[in-house]
């Protein structure tokens, strides 16, 4: 299980643009953070094109298999969502790995044990102004 913000183990931090020139305050080799949505797509493309990683936030079944599609390198998804979204993964062969939002420690063993790909806790995400 991947765990990415978690305070005692160091992970890679993801980076929340909102468009493609927040790309430039954020480090060589970083991987993004967007929302998926069809206003994003502009960036989406721009990341794929200049092969940029990059997490898409997802809300929806729909939206995870157009993620997986569209070469999400990871899918963030609500607690809700998480086994439907990783149980799709593994049927479809996703390449993209499952990542849940969860701020609280405690949701390691539940989600482990759903055997999601890992968690996306608040502290791993910056937010690029």
């Amino acid at each position: 299980m991947l765990l990415f913000g978690h305070r005692l183990i160091p992970s890679e931090k993801f980076y929340h643009i909102s468009d493609t020139e927040q790309i430039i305050h954020t480090p060589p080799s970083s991987t993004i953070y967007i929302e998926f949505s069809q206003e994003n797509l502009d960036i989406i493309n721009y990341l794929n094109t200049n092969d940029i990683g990059f997490v898409l936030h997802v809300h929806s079944i729909t939206e995870a298999v157009l993620a997986e599609n569209l070469n999400a390198r990871y899918i963030a998804v609500e607690a809700h969502l998480a086994k439907s979204i990783q149980n799709l993964a593994e049927h479809y062969l996703f390449d993209a790995k499952i990542l849940v939002h969860s701020d609280n420690e405690a949701d390691i063993e539940e989600f482990a044990l759903l055997g999601i790909d890992g968690i996306l806790f608040r502290e791993a995400v910056v937010k690029i102004s």
